[in-house]
């Protein structure tokens, strides 16, 4: 072997050991294996869920109203679960949620292998989920922090974990897309109910160093107002929830016109419904990968807007894609868009946040990300009805780039007030040696 290939292998196992350095944390190891497996079996189950009430129903506008049930509660409760996570041990939480989503999936699966199931039945479970998520999410993400020791690799394992979702996102429809058409709906429900053990496994696992948190006499409308005006007085982070709230809610829907998209403009089955939402899995897959490999957090500001607009023009493409090749290719490009705006958004303001204030403030991410859904849902359902699903499709699209362009029209505010808090952890001095941002105004 000479020096050259020896420097080549050094250098890949220098990059590899990089991308996946939050690893090296016992607990977030055990989150990022539990997680892995149980995740597959949630992507099985978002896509079996919409194709059985599709076939159930043969109504575009259920599958909208079915979307909004399963989402509206985060829109509701996010920010009061919010103030719970601040006060409460976000570690019992999470298992909480994680116990009560495989209740939530092995009664779907009963019902179906009865033969009794009914969309009104779909209709209940998806709101009891969407409770579930309301908790869930700012816990989960509350969480980050504590299992990853140094501050200065929340990033990695925030990027990481979107790894982990979208590789999950990639596998997930490609099986269920198989599954539905083997062994039915029921089976998907049930792969999903059982993967949560490795999840709840995984978190009893944990060694967890217990935190003190001081007993809070403020009332929790007192604690709500006080996270909402912090998270939308600091400017970076009302900017960035606000073009995320709107992404969500124009452009996210456009998963829940998929089955239609799938059986009535491509004339396919659910083999083609799940290899699509696969390819959008790939995109994003990669989109991760990429965060993961940077770095810092430094800069990602920036790429908020692209990301945005990404995923605008890549809905517009599929809005005019006849033909499954080129549909598929398309939604590569939608679903690293889609990611990059996501686990951007969310980088960058667990980085700059008050740890203080971390599940008040996630929750308001909670809320932007999937609480403003279930309003896209219905939307999404309802035009798709008057205007047909391409244009809707295009619509989303257009309002997002819009969204972006705004957003990008801010960013000397975002510079100036970001900047402090990166020169604060030291993450702007360590970025600017390696000329990856400009000069500091």
């Amino acid at each position: 072997m000479n020096q050259r290939t020896v420097r080549q292998n050094n250098w890949v196992r220098g990059e590899m050991q990089h991308i996946f350095r939050s690893l090296r944390y016992r607990n977030f190891r055990l989150f990022f294996g539990g997680q892995s497996i149980s995740l597959v079996g949630t992507w099985i189950q978002r896509i079996a869920m919409p194709w059985l009430v599709y076939d159930l129903t043969n109504s575009v506008v259920l599958l909208g109203i079915v979307g909004f049930a399963g989402q509206i509660p985060t829109f509701i409760l996010a920010s009061y679960a919010g103030v719970i996570v601040d006060r409460r041990n976000r570690y019992r939480i999470l298992i909480a949620t994680q116990v009560f989503a495989m209740i939530q999936a092995l009664t779907l699966a009963a019902l179906v292998f009865s033969g009794s199931i009914q969309v009104w039945h779909i209709v209940l479970l998806s709101v009891v989920l969407g409770l579930i998520n309301a908790f869930d999410m700012p816990a989960r993400q509350s969480f980050m922090v504590e299992m990853v020791e140094k501050k200065e690799d929340l990033g990695n394992a925030i990027a990481l974990n979107s790894t982990m979702v979208n590789g999950a996102r990639l596998l997930g429809p490609s099986i269920a897309g198989v599954l539905i058409s083997v062994a039915g709906e029921g089976t998907c429900f049930l792969i999903n109910g059982v993967s949560y053990i490795l999840v709840i496994l995984s978190l009893f696992n944990m060694r967890i160093v217990p935190k003190e948190r001081k007993l809070k006499s403020s009332k929790m409308i007192t604690e709500l107002k006080e996270g909402f005006e912090y998270t939308f007085g600091f400017k970076p982070i009302r900017f960035i929830i606000l073009l995320l709230a709107l992404v969500s809610l124009m452009g996210m829907p456009y998963s829940v016109l998929m089955p239609v998209y799938a059986k009535e403009i491509l004339h396919g089955s659910s083999h083609t419904f799940g290899f699509l939402m696969g390819a959008s899995g790939f995109g994003a897959l990669s989109g991760a990968l990429y965060l993961a490999s940077r770095r810092n957090v430094a800069g990602l500001e920036k790429l908020i807007p692209v990301s945005a607009s990404i995923f605008g023009v890549g809905l517009i493409l599929l809005s005019v894609s006849r033909v499954f090749w080129l549909a598929s290719l398309v939604m590569i490009l939608t679903g690293a868009g889609m990611m990059l705006v996501m686990a951007s958004s969310n980088t960058v303001i667990q980085t700059i946040i008050d740890d203080s204030k971390r599940g008040r403030v996630m929750s308001f991410y909670a809320m932007a990300f999937m609480g403003t859904a279930p309003f896209g849902s219905l939307l999404a359902g309802s035009l798709a009805k008057v205007i047909g699903t391409p244009m809707t499709l295009a619509f989303g699209g257009i309002s997002c780039i819009i969204g972006a362009v705004f957003y990008f029209r801010k960013r000397q505010v975002m510079q100036e007030h970001i900047q402090p808090v990166y020169k604060k952890l030291g993450i702007l001095k360590e970025n600017t040696s390696n000329n990856q941002t400009g000069p500091t105004p």
